[in-house]
């Protein structure tokens, strides 16, 4: 499975975004200005004037923002987001795309902990193969997180019919 891009993301969040109320003309304002001040290869002062103008409604300069980021690249995008964390952390939480995330995260821990299941009980008990395992498995709670490093090592601890 890939990994989604922050293009990718931004195309997923547009219509969060530019929903009505979502973002406030200061919020907008200020990630503009962040994007300027600190990133002026992202936006120049033209597209800042432009993206920040007051006779242009705020979910029109909101969308043409987003579609100039799309455009930009992916690193744009990116700063774009850790503007939108800093200046709306909130709306940054309840994002799509960040929600689109977590069953993957869990469907992916899902797998790798079936996975090892299948491994240690369908796993012969052969006296040449399971050692290796077990050093392997043994070294395995370093890298894996606390909740299954328990049953790994509580594997490693039992007898296995005398090994």
């Amino acid at each position: 499975m890939t990994e989604q891009t922050y293009c990718d993301r931004l195309v997923q969040d547009t219509p969060f975004l530019t929903s009505l109320g979502r973002l406030s003309e200061q919020q907008v304002d200020r990630i503009i200005l962040q994007l300027n001040r600190y990133y002026p290869q992202i936006l120049s002062n033209k597209d800042a004037e432009k993206f920040r103008n007051p006779k242009v409604s705020l979910r029109v300069r909101l969308c043409d923002l987003l579609g100039h980021l799309q455009r930009s690249g992916e690193r744009d995008c990116q700063e774009f987001y850790r503007a939108l964390y800093i200046h709306a952390q909130p709306l940054h939480s309840c994002l799509p795309s960040r929600h689109a995330l977590r069953p993957v995260a869990f469907l992916t821990c899902l797998g790798l902990a079936a996975g090892l299941a299948l491994l240690i009980y369908c796993c012969p008990p052969d006296p040449k193969v399971l050692p290796g395992t077990r050093r392997v498995l043994g070294f395995s709670p370093v890298i894996i997180d606390r909740h299954v490093s328990r049953f790994l090592l509580a594997f490693l601890t039992d007898d296995l019919g005398g090994l």
